[in-house]
C-alpha cells in the first residue's frame, strides 16, 4: 500500500485483490485527482453525491480497517467532502461506525433532521452513550464514593477507618521518646457518607459548536453523578440562552437532544443562573466547561466567580472534557480565572473522577502537566 498501486505512482507495482480495494477506499477520500489510474483512468477523490455510493464506501472501510481507523476516516469524510447532509438519511446512519464525534455532528444537525431519521439518530447516540457509561461509570462512582466518605471525618472510627496521617499529626505532643512511639489520645478517621445529600455538583456546559465532544462526555458524567444518592447534581447548558436540563438527567440521550450546538456564548448569564441555584455554597462544586470565549460581560463573569469562591464554592474550570486536549481558548480569561484561584485546564474523561474527588475533599486539583 505504501509503495503505491497505480502506474502513476512510479513504482511499477500494481495492487490486486483486497489491497486494490483498500487503496480505492483510501483514494476516494484522500486522492488528489492529479494522477492516472489503471487503463488510463483518472484517479480522483470523491464519493459521489448519492447516499448509496457513500453507504457502500462506509461498508468497505469497516471491512478493511479497524474501528479506530474507520472513525478517523468517517470524520475526515464529513470534514473534507461535506457529507453532513447525508447523515440525515436513516440508511446512512445505520452504516456508520458510531463515536463521540459522530454524536456531536448529529446533535449539530438535530434541528434539520427529518422525522424519519430522528429515531435512527437516537439509536446511534444511545449506543455511544451506553458504551461510555460502561467505561466510565464504575470508576467514577467508586472514586467519588471514597471522596465523600473521606470528607466526613469522625473521632470514633473503626480500626479500618482510621486516618493514620491525621491521627499522628493530631497526637504529636503525646510522643514518648523512651519508647520512640506516639500514644494517640484522639483518633481521627474517615466517616461513612450517609444516604442524605452531602454534596451539590453543578455542571455548567458551553454548547457552542467547538464544545461538541465535551457536551457528550459531560452529559454522561452528569447522569452518573445524578445516580449517586450522596450527590445532588444539576446540569445546565448555555449559549446566549440558558437551559436547565436537570430533570432529564435520568437519560443522558434526552439531555443531549435537549442541547443545541452552535450559536454565541454568554458565560456571565449562565453563571448568574447557576449562582442563583446554589443553596449550600460550602458543600457545592461548580464545574464550568467552556473555551471561555465570552460574548457577555467579562468583568461581571469574573466577579461572579470571585463571589462564588468567597462564599465557599469549589470552582473548577475545564477548557474541554474530551480526549483531544485543550481546544483554542481565550487565554486572557483563563489567566484571569487562575488569578482568582480557579485555574482553567483541559481534562480527559479518565481524569475527571479524580478532579471531582479532589474538589469534593477540598484538596488541590490534579491539573495535567500539559496545561
Amino acid at each position: 500500500m505504501v509503495l503505491g498501486g497505480d502506474a502513476a505512482d512510479g513504482t511499477g507495482c500494481v495492487l490486486g485483490g483486497q489491497d486494490a480495494a483498500m487503496d480505492g477506499a483510501l483514494a476516494a477520500l484522500y486522492g488528489r485527482g492529479d494522477g492516472k489510474g489503471q487503463a488510463g483512468k483518472e484517479r480522483s477523490a470523491g464519493l459521489g453525491a448519492s447516499a448509496p455510493s457513500v453507504a457502500r464506501w462506509l461498508g468497505d472501510i469497516r471491512t478493511y480497517f479497524p474501528s479506530s481507523v474507520v472513525q478517523v476516516m468517517q470524520r475526515d469524510a464529513i470534514d473534507r467532502l461535506g457529507l453532513s447532509t447525508l447523515l440525515l438519511e436513516p440508511e446512512m446512519l445505520e452504516a456508520v461506525e458510531a463515536d463521540v464525534h459522530l454524536v456531536g455532528t448529529l446533535l449539530s444537525l438535530n434541528k434539520a433532521m427529518p422525522e424519519t431519521t430522528k429515531e435512527t439518530a437516537r439509536a446511534v447516540v444511545r449506543k455511544v452513550v451506553e458504551d461510555l457509561e460502561k467505561r466510565l461509570a464504575t470508576r467514577t462512582r467508586a472514586t467519588l464514593t471514597g471522596a465523600l466518605d473521606r470528607s466526613a471525618r469522625t473521632n470514633r472510627p473503626r480500626h479500618h477507618d482510621i486516618d493514620w496521617n491525621r491521627t499522628i499529626s493530631a497526637n504529636l505532643k503525646h510522643y514518648l521518646p523512651e519508647y520512640r512511639t506516639i500514644v494517640p489520645e484522639r483518633l481521627v478517621g474517615y466517616g461513612r457518607a450517609s444516604r442524605s445529600v452531602k454534596k451539590e455538583v453543578v455542571l455548567c456546559i458551553d454548547q457552542s459548536g467547538s464544545m461538541a465532544a465535551s457536551v457528550v462526555y459531560a452529559s454522561v458524567f452528569g447522569a452518573v453523578l445524578a445516580s449517586m444518592r450522596s450527590i445532588d447534581t444539576r446540569l445546565v447548558v448555555f449559549d446566549t440562552a440558558v437551559v436547565d436540563l436537570t430533570d432529564q438527567l435520568d437519560d443522558p440521550v434526552d439531555v443531549l437532544f435537549g442541547t443545541q450546538l452552535g450559536g454565541g456564548t454568554d458565560i456571565n448569564r449562565a453563571l448568574a443562573y447557576c449562582q442563583s441555584q446554589i443553596t449550600r455554597p460550602a458543600e457545592t462544586v461548580m464545574v464550568l466547561i467552556s473555551d471561555l470565549y465570552e460574548g457577555g460581560i467579562r468583568h461581571e463573569m469574573l466577579k461572579r466567580v470571585a463571589a462564588m469562591k468567597a462564599s465557599g464554592v469549589q470552582f473548577v474550570t475545564l477548557l474541554a472534557l474530551s480526549d483531544e486536549g485543550a481546544p483554542a481558548y481565550d487565554r486572557e480569561h483563563a489567566a484571569a480565572l487562575a488569578a482568582l484561584g480557579a485555574p482553567a485546564f483541559a481534562c480527559t474523561p479518565d481524569l475527571f473522577p479524580e478532579v471531582m474527588a479532589a474538589a469534593i475533599e477540598k484538596r488541590p486539583i490534579p491539573i495535567p502537566d500539559t496545561v
